[in-house]
């Protein structure tokens, strides 16, 4: 529900949010002219968090928009998310105004199923607004003894970021296009061998990145994929 009536989003938030914790901005710092990291204080130990767990945030009398939780840590009542400023929508000016002392009201947490324990090898793609996810990703990865690696394409303003965030085992591309194109896809390095069969896709980020991908693998593997598409040019809230 990316857009709404106000009296319907003032119905949600009164009847159905009175048990999700207000969060109050702790931190909030850039990575670049557009990746914001912010943090926020709360008692989240009530709540269930999974990897690619999302929050709705109202972001506008008839708007809200979706992110994913980068860290949470209940013991310390922290919850941090990596975002994406991106056009001049509404999301972007709520989180670019976020500053510390702020308070907000957000959904109950939920979550896009993108994780097994079983599988033992993972390839997650993704872009700028994927960064939270990889970040939710990154010690369970380790935790769990997975084999993994990351690729990210970015602009060129956003590429020094997956390091900052402390992500290793990553390949950033130029976001020039060529995750559009399927013949340019299918020579990836992943693609060059057996293992991208026992290797368990997730893919996230630009809608149409995430469809000619998905297709290149299903045409020439029989690996397992989660995906989900973050946003769509022209598409609001997606």
């Amino acid at each position: 529900m990316p857009s709404a009536p106000k009296w319907l989003f003032d119905v949600v938030e009164r009847l159905l949010l009175p048990n999700v914790p207000l969060m109050k901005v702790s931190m909030s710092e850039y990575l670049s002219p557009s990746i914001k990291k912010i943090q926020f204080k709360g008692t989240f130990d009530s709540l269930q968090f999974q990897v690619g767990s999302y929050l709705d945030f109202r972001v506008s009398d008839t708007e809200a928009r979706r992110y994913t939780v980068s860290y949470i840590d209940p013991q310390k009542e922290t919850l941090e998310f990596i975002v994406h400023l991106h056009g001049k929508g509404q999301g972007r000016q709520f989180m670019e105004d976020l500053k510390v002392g702020d308070k907000v009201v957000v959904s109950a947490p939920r979550a896009h199923k993108c994780y097994e324990k079983s599988f033992k090898k993972y390839l997650i793609f993704g872009d700028e607004t994927s960064l939270a996810l990889a970040c939710a990703f990154l010690p369970v990865l380790i935790n769990n003894h997975h084999q993994f690696h990351f690729y990210f394409e970015l602009a060129q303003v956003n590429q020094h970021v997956p390091k900052l965030l402390g992500i290793p085992n990553y390949t950033v591309f130029a976001k020039d296009g060529s995750f559009l194109n399927e013949n340019w896809i299918s020579n990836l390095p992943i693609f060059q061998g057996p293992t991208s069969n026992d290797t368990t896709f997730v893919l996230t980020g630009n809608a149409k990145s995430v469809q000619a991908f998905k297709k290149v693998i299903k045409n020439s593997t029989k690996a397992k994929i989660f995906s989900h598409g973050y946003w769509l040019e022209g598409k609001k809230g997606l």
